[in-house]
């Protein structure tokens, strides 16, 4: 990834500093959200044909990581405060842009490395090194995604191996499981994770923050291995924009 030089701007922060700070929580979070589900974009077909434990059902999500290049979808992103709407991207092994037409021009990119953020809003540009951060970085986009939730929380079924609606009434059927975490510890407190039976892809994901917020992301036009090459991750944010480093922790560098 491109960008500005990594020293931090000393200059004012932009007047709505809170508003700022909300809007950075909602697109973090769904940040977070995302590479949880990128890190299992796709179930192997012969899991259709068995009856698993919901533990096993999962151990084969993140199994499968490995085969999968990379993925492209249009994605929705629900708050009780707003409706993000946008795209995503990602590239094995670490790769993840999401780009929104709502708010217009906020980007996130995450190289494996670091992870940045750019509100339009605010012309403010959040980063954040987390390749020496310990267990709060891997969460964001990295292979041992699925893994982590697997040690950090319980899976279950939350009615059972077979498909429900997405929504009452709705014609779409999805396979539905329930991550709720073992400890006090930082991270969602429950992740709801609703799965097509016949694509076997992620169709939508659901966290409850520690602070009870819900976030909601839909993920339509899935697309699986469509030859994305390395340069569609490449952003270069405008020059006037204000930097800020380290946003979210120290990164000891």
């Amino acid at each position: 990834m491109t960008g500005r030089p990594a020293q931090c701007r000393r200059t004012p922060r932009p007047q709505g500093d809170l508003h700022m700070h909300r809007t950075r929580n909602r697109t973090l979070l769904a940040a977070c959200l995302v590479s949880l589900l990128l890190a299992a974009p796709a179930l192997r077909p012969a899991m259709a044909q068995n009856i698993l434990t919901a533990d096993q059902f999962f151990r084969q999500v993140s199994e499968n990581y490995a085969s999968i290049r990379d993925y492209e979808a249009a994605v929705q992103v629900h708050s009780s405060r707003s409706t993000m709407t946008g795209s995503v991207i990602y590239k094995s092994p670490s790769f993840m842009r999401m780009d929104f037409s709502q708010p217009a021009r906020q980007v996130v990119i995450y190289n494996g490395e670091e992870l940045l953020i750019y509100v339009p809003e605010f012309n403010a540009v959040l980063r954040q090194v987390t390749s020496t951060s310990g267990a709060s970085a891997s969460a964001i986009a990295t292979s041992d995604g699925l893994r982590m939730l697997s040690r950090s929380y319980n899976i279950t079924y939350v009615t059972g191996p077979v498909p429900e609606p997405l929504d009452e009434g709705s014609g779409e059927m999805v396979i539905n499981l329930i991550l709720t975490r073992k400890t006090v510890a930082d991270g969602f407190r429950t992740i709801h994770l609703s799965i097509d039976p016949e694509r076997l892809l992620i169709r939508r994901m659901r966290g409850v923050t520690l602070s009870n917020e819900v976030i909601t992301l839909d993920f339509t036009s899935i697309k699986t291995n469509v030859g994305l090459t390395d340069a569609r991750f490449i952003y270069e944010y405008p020059a006037s924009a204000n930097s800020y480093n380290n946003f979210l922790f120290n990164s000891g560098n």
